[in-house]
């Protein structure tokens, strides 16, 4: 049994393998359209999660102000896979590099002061959240499901 960063890292880590798995392979057409009365689509799911583990780990914990790889949503699966593979590799050095989890964010927008540890536990449960929508989408698409 790992510490809780390598535990939140591991379980984090195979919730976006996951969703991965669930978009890829999905034609364009297929991924920008919307099967649902919502507009929910695979290409904007995925876009969507890299904006927020961009938004909660890089912006609001980490303070940075230009991140590359979570800048404009990718009009593409592919790019929108490795915008979010991108911003999931830039998330994970500012984990390794923070000496503690217990460490909190700045505050932002008037919300109460979290930690390293919340955010990683909110970015698991929103990651498993989307993965199960990005499921039910594929399968209203074109038939596949699985983990």
């Amino acid at each position: 049994m790992g510490s809780d960063r390598e535990t939140l890292r591991a379980l984090l880590q195979y919730q976006r393998d996951s969703f991965v798995r669930k978009v890829e392979g999905v034609d364009e057409s297929s991924a920008a359209a919307s099967p649902v009365g919502s507009g929910t689509s695979l290409l904007w799911l995925t876009n969507h999660m890299a904006d927020a583990e961009a938004r909660w780990v890089l912006h609001r914990f980490a303070r940075k102000t230009e991140i590359d790889d979570a800048g404009a949503p990718a009009p593409t699966m592919a790019g929108a896979i490795a915008r979010y593979r991108g911003v999931a590799s830039d998330v994970d050095a500012v984990i390794d590099g923070s000496p503690d989890l217990d460490i909190e964010c700045p505050p932002f927008d008037d919300q109460p002061a979290v930690n390293l540890r919340w955010i990683l536990a909110h970015l698991l449960q929103e990651t498993a959240r989307h993965a199960g929508h990005a499921d039910i989408l594929r399968e209203l698409i074109d038939g596949q499901t699985g983990r």
